[in-house]
This record gives structure tokens, sequence and C-alpha cells, in this order.
């Protein structure tokens, strides 16, 4: 027994370790830490979705961290800060004068991935003359640089992210149905910092003290009003605004305490109690429309119908929204569908809602 709690023990050290720059306690973060460890151990594709600045890159290397191609490459890559023009050579690589300028061989992301994780930042900026290559590497792990002939075989675990709706993109014709799927094997959904306050006097004490041992300047007392200012801030950049702020605060720091240094005025007002998320008046209206339709999702008469969705955007949004259909008791909880489709299952993932 003692050798297993050591075993045990050992373990937990190691998993901490591999979230060691992801701060928080909160529900909403442990339920994202936990889909992590869920999937890690895998090597399916993850899709990691979010508002700008929430932490998708930490998330993504948790995941390669926790994963056995920990230790192996974790590549990353921004689809929306590389010109259109270079992102397949990027992607891909390229050979000696495959194009003007093309003075040297260049090997692309993917092969520099090889065995590791491919991190493919804003893959919704991705165009869509390139989604079809990307669609043929993740099924068929193979590829060829640009102006070879020669085909590369290829051993990567993709991670993508995005603050962008792919699902609203597939069904304006931006986004190819088939690679959302491809990518969308293990969505996992990020929490806002508005949606964690309970995290925030942690996460302002850690670059506290990174910014203190950066710029040199030592803060010994952070006021409680400080700190409440803080938390009841709605934080529209997220984590990324925070650490922004808390920089200039320790900045403009005098005698050891730290300033508060939220704007005075601004369209994001500080707020005394949680806003109104979008998603809880989206989940609202849907679930009225069910309820006044008899939960019946397809056909003429159905909720996506006067919803003006189509039947499998409404599904996703259901599954996203965690909206499940009460079940009378003794019955399995389902939602009717007059498709024809076999009915839809009510036992959803318990994602965390953006």
């Amino acid at each position: 027994m003692a050798a297993t709690g050591t075993v045990n023990s050992c373990f937990d050290k190691i998993r901490e370790r591999r979230f060691e720059q992801i701060v928080g306690a909160s529900p909403a973060l442990e339920r994202v830490l936990d889909q992590v460890k869920c999937v890690a151990p895998t090597s399916s594709t993850a899709l990691i979705e979010g508002e700008t600045g929430t932490g998708k890159e930490l998330i993504a290397r948790a995941i390669h961290n926790l994963s056995p191609r920990c230790g192996r490459p974790f590549i990353k890559l921004n689809c929306a800060a590389i010109p259109l023009d270079l992102l397949e050579s990027e992607l891909f690589g390229h050979e000696k004068g495959a194009f003007t300028g093309a003075i040297a061989q260049k090997i692309g992301r993917f092969e520099l991935a090889h065995t590791g994780t491919l991190f493919l930042d804003e893959v919704g900026d991705l165009p869509a003359a390139l989604q079809p290559k990307l669609l043929r590497v993740l099924q068929e792990q193979e590829f060829e640089r640009l102006g070879s002939g020669r085909t590369h075989q290829v051993d990567v675990r993709l991670v993508a992210a995005t603050n962008r709706d792919l699902a609203e993109m597939v069904e304006r014709n931006e986004f190819r149905n088939d690679l959302y799927y491809r990518l969308n094997v293990f969505p996992i959904a990020l929490p806002p910092l508005r949606e964690r306050q309970q995290d925030i006097p942690a996460l302002v004490r850690h670059f506290v003290e990174v910014f203190s041992i950066k710029i040199g300047k030592q803060i010994e007392q952070i006021s409680a009003e400080t700190m409440e200012a803080f938390r009841s801030y709605a934080w529209p950049g997220n984590i990324r605004e925070l650490q922004n702020l808390i920089e200039r605060a320790v900045i403009l720091s005098h005698d050891g305490m730290l300033p508060n240094t939220l704007p005075a005025t601004r369209p994001y007002k500080l707020v005394q109690k949680a806003p109104i998320k979008l998603t809880e008046s989206e989940r609202a209206r849907i679930l009225e429309t069910l309820e006044s339709v008899g939960w019946v999702i397809g056909g003429p008469n159905g909720a996506a119908a006067k919803l003006g969705l189509k039947r499998t955007t409404l599904i996703h949004r259901m599954r996203k929204l965690g909206i499940e259909r009460p079940a009378p008791i003794g019955e399995s909880e389902t939602a009717t569908d007059n498709s024809g489709d076999l009915p839809i299952e009510g036992q959803q993932d318990h994602l965390p809602i953006m």
C-alpha cells in the first residue's frame, strides 16, 4: 500500500508540472483540465475553442506534455499571422526554385513536428485553397513539398485552436465541412476570464511575481479594493489583458503597493454582478423553441426550422450548450428528430460553456 501511494504521489507531481503554467482552480477550469487529461494519452485531434486571450496555447502544450509524445517536438503555427501566399510553404515546406525567392530548400512545420505535436492556432483563418491539403495530411499522414513530387510520410498529432465558430463558418460555406468534422474529434471549450472570477486573485499574484522579477520592483501589498476591482471587471481581453494590465501596474507601483490601473472610462465597465452571457440568452431561446414544438428538432415544423437553422447546426449548438430534454421517469432521455434519422441521444458531453 505504501509503495502504491508513493507511485501515485509521484504521478500527481508529474501531472502538476505538466500544468505548471496554468493558474487557477475554478470549476470551469477544472472541467477543461479533466478533458485535457482524458484526450492527452490518445493520438486524436483536439480542437480548442475560446475567445482571444483565454490561454489556448497553454492548453495545447498541456495536451502535448501529458501525451506519450512528451519530450518530442511541439511545433506551433498561427494561421492568421502568416501571409496567405507563404502559408502553404510554412505548413508543407518547399524545394529550392519552387517559386520566385525560394533560394533554398525549406522544411515545413509538419516535417518539423514528426513524431510530436503540431499546434495550429487560428485554424479558422486557413484559406479555402489549403483546407483540402490539410485534410489530406490529417487523414493520410502524407504530403508533398512545394515544387516536389515526392510524397513524405509523417507521424504528427494535431491540436488546433480557434476563436471563431467553425460550425457557423461551415453553414456559410466559409469552411469545409469534412475538415471541420476531422478537426472536431475532441472539442475543448475554454471559458472566458469573466466566468472564472475566483481564479483572478491567483492570476494577479502570479503575474505580480513574474513582473516584479522582470522589472525589478518588489510588490508587498495588493489592497482589498484593488483586488475586488479586478474581480469585478469584465476582462474583454481575458487573461492577456490581465497580464498586460498587471505589468503596467508593477511599472507604476510605489512603496510596494500595487495600484489599480483599470481604465476609468471605456466600453467595458466594472460590474458588480456577472454579466448575462450571450450563450445564456441563446440557450434560453433554443430551450423555449424546443419546448414549444414538443422537442421536435427536424422537419418543417421542428425547432431547427423555427430558429432558421439547419438540423445539424441546431444539434451542434444543443451539445455545446448542454441542452438535454427532461426525460419522464423511467424513460430514456432523447430529443425527437422528424428528418428520418435516428433519435438524438440526450446524454451529452458536459463542456464548459463559452
